[in-house]
């Protein structure tokens, strides 16, 4: 049997846009996993249609769970101040979790609960095509990488995927809520992101 050829990328805006929506529109009516069942609203993810950065965490949160949109809640504030200090707005990214539900409870999502909802990242990544991603945390940066190593260990230089996108883990916000002196690292590691893209880092 001859392979499957993957799909070609959409060149234009318009069907970029087409393309990303009706991916929305498949994830809203995903029955894939049992979190479905306890969602008030999926999170598909948002942004600039065409980014140069995408940002990836977990899971959606309670607050990101009751408005469909990802990172709102204290940990999206200090995400939303993250990006100011290297000049991105977030409408200048895209933001994006490897879960599009939230687990109960806000707990680390089950490597059954990855395992049905990754394609619907991958292939926002595929019709995004960014020049580099921010992995926010040990699950995101995992998935993306394929590995079980920690985000300590992870965290601090850019490693590729296998589909060859540039990826820069690091703590997740909710990690620096609780520990704050993590600060200084997660600085470091923006900055680093901000030299890849050519940015200017905004004047104190």
């Amino acid at each position: 049997m001859t392979p499957r050829r993957p799909e070609a990328v959409p060149r234009s805006a318009a069907e970029r846009a087409a393309a990303i929506s009706a991916l929305r529109e498949r994830v809203a009516g995903c029955r894939r996993c049992l979190l479905a069942a306890g969602r008030t609203h999926t999170v598909f993810g948002e942004g600039a249609s065409a980014p140069r950065l995408v940002v990836v965490g977990e899971a959606p949160g309670a607050e990101e769970d009751r408005s469909g949109r990802p990172f709102v809640g204290a940990s999206g504030r200090l995400l939303t101040k993250m990006l100011a200090a290297i000049g991105l707005a977030r409408e200048d990214v895209f933001i994006a979790n490897v879960l599009k539900c939230r687990p109960p409870d806000n707990r680390t999502p089950r490597p059954d609960e990855v395992a049905a909802c990754n394609a619907f990242l991958h292939e926002q990544l595929r019709l995004l095509e960014p020049e580099l991603i921010l992995a926010l945390g040990s699950p995101a940066a995992r998935e993306l990488l394929q590995t079980r190593r920690g985000i300590t260990s992870l965290r601090g230089r850019f490693l590729k995927t296998r589909e060859g996108y540039r990826v820069m883990p690091t703590f997740h916000p909710a990690y620096l809520l609780h520990r704050p002196a993590a600060k200084r690292e997660v600085w470091g590691d923006l900055k680093k992101v901000a030299a890849a893209l050519g940015l200017t880092l905004p004047s104190a």
